[in-house]
């Protein structure tokens, strides 16, 4: 019996870069893909069941992490990240024809782009209104349906004006940053998580429980303490009221791995609010590096001997210099 076809959702339309994202998965392209107007609309199409999963963009190498996503996975609902996907971005200038670059006054694309490019805008159409967009591919499409009568051109993805003949290309190449990358997540339903494969990453969210000195410190010796290396760490306001923040933690290992799950259990003792968004593999495919003393052949090791010592065994086995736990 053949497996049911899965469906998708992707911050659209198609053509942008959260679609070249969802098209690393390897059973996206046979899938049903549908676009959606925004990162919250997306997820909410996850957490009512009429997708399987949603591509949704976190963090980007020059802008850092994606605000709407950070905030829409840390309330409501819960949702797993289930794998990540790296994109290389690149930006190109396009415009109706008969346009050329001087008569440029208004631009619109989606503000991550906006901010890329603005070193290139500046020194080349200075006096350009920027025209906030939904996304980079919906700004470059208004120039074509008519939705963007009130802009002259638009920042957008190559692929847009490859497979749209009606916009003309003004620039090429015009980001700032030419080795910019866009980092992805397909986030799903709560569920079984992938199996740990030595090069992990864990998501979480953690509450800060109290505003005083050293709360953040607490939270951090949670994983320095346990040998867990953090990749990303950001605040974001919870909008109950000024000064109340949470932490959008991305430690390196797997859930699985000892080291992590002791870190996590310390974080809830702390923060019982924390909320797991889960383990995964990492698209660059980088292990992790661990300590001798924070293995799990070492935590088992720390377990076994703190159970002999309740069990009044023998809890105090000769000392060798430079001898490995015990097992």
């Amino acid at each position: 019996m053949p497996a049911p076809t899965l469906t998708y959702t992707f911050l659209g339309p198609e053509g942008t870069f959260t679609e070249a994202a969802l098209m690393q998965v390897p059973d996206a392209a046979e899938a049903i893909r549908i676009p959606s107007s925004n990162v919250n609309t997306a997820l909410d199409k996850v957490r009512d069941g009429s997708a399987d999963a949603a591509m949704v963009p976190i963090e980007n190498s020059v802008e850092g992490g994606v605000t709407a996503t950070l905030d829409a996975i840390a309330t409501g609902q819960e949702l797993r990240i289930l794998r990540e996907a790296l994109v290389p971005i690149s930006f190109v200038l396009v415009a109706r024809p008969g346009m050329a670059l001087g008569d440029i006054r208004r631009v619109s694309t989606h503000g991550h782009a906006w901010a890329q490019c603005r070193l290139w805008v500046d020194a080349n159409i200075p006096n350009a209104e920027y025209i906030p967009g939904s996304s980079t591919a919906a700004a470059a499409m208004g120039l074509l349906d008519g939705d963007g009568a009130h802009y002259d051109a638009a920042i957008c993805a190559p692929i847009v004006a490859t497979e749209q003949p009606g916009l003309k290309v003004l620039a090429e190449n015009i980001g700032d940053n030419p080795g910019a990358v866009t980092r992805f997540v397909l986030v799903g339903r709560p569920g079984e998580l992938p199996a740990p494969t030595g090069a992990d990453k864990t998501t979480v969210v953690v509450p800060l429980p109290e505003d005083r000195p050293g709360a953040l410190m607490e939270i951090l010796d949670q994983f320095a303490t346990r040998g867990v290396n953090l990749s990303r760490i950001e605040s974001r306001p919870t909008g109950q009221y000024l000064g109340h923040y949470f932490f959008s933690i991305d430690a390196d290992g797997h859930v699985a791995d000892a080291r992590v799950a002791d870190a996590l259990a310390g974080l809830h003792r702390i923060s019982p609010a924390t909320r797991f968004l889960g383990s995964y593999q990492r698209a660059d495919g980088h292990r992790t590096s661990v300590a001798p003393h924070t293995s799990d052949h070492a935590f088992r090791a720390a377990h076994a001997w703190v159970k002999d010592i309740l069990g009044g065994a023998s809890a105090a086995p000769e000392y060798t210099p430079g001898a490995s736990p015990r097992a």
